[in-house]
C-alpha cells in the first residue's frame, strides 16, 4: 500500500501564488511518476501537470507558463508552484503517484482564488 498526502492549499487573491506539496510513502519500490489533477465544482477531474523520475514534465495548456512542477526524488515529494493564479484555477487539487502499474491518489487540497 502507498499513501499520498497533499498540502499547501488555501485562499489567495487573483495574481497571487501558492506552492502545493505532495509526498508518497509506503510500499514504494521505485521512484514514481507523480502528477497533479484538479476538480472544480460541476466539472470533471482534469489533468494539470506530471513529472517523471528523470524530471521530464508535461502541462495542461491552461497552466503552462504559470505553474511549475518539480520533485525531490529522495523524499518522493512533488511540488506545484502556482503563479499568476486566476479565479478559474479554483478547485480541489489532487496528487497521484504511479508505483509500478498502480496509481495512488491523495485526499486533495482546496485552492480558492478570489477575484
Amino acid at each position: 500500500q502507498v499513501q499520498v498526502v497533499e498540502s499547501g492549499g488555501g485562499l489567495v487573491q487573483a495574481g497571487g501564488s501558492l506552492r502545493l506539496s505532495c509526498t508518497a510513502s509506503g510500499s514504494i519500490f521505485s521512484i514514481p511518476i507523480m502528477g497533479w489533477y484538479r476538480q472544480a465544482p460541476g466539472k470533471q477531474r482534469e489533468f494539470v501537470a506530471v513529472i517523471s523520475p528523470g524530471g521530464s514534465t508535461n502541462y495542461d495548456g491552461s497552466v503552462k507558463g504559470r505553474f511549475t512542477i518539480s520533485r525531490d526524488n529522495a523524499r518522493n515529494t512533488v511540488y506545484l508552484q502556482m503563479n499568476s493564479l486566476r479565479p478559474e484555477d479554483t478547485a480541489i487539487y489532487y496528487c497521484n503517484a504511479r508505483v509500478g502499474p498502480t496509481v495512488y491518489w491523495g485526499q486533495g487540497t482546496q485552492v480558492t482564488v478570489s477575484a
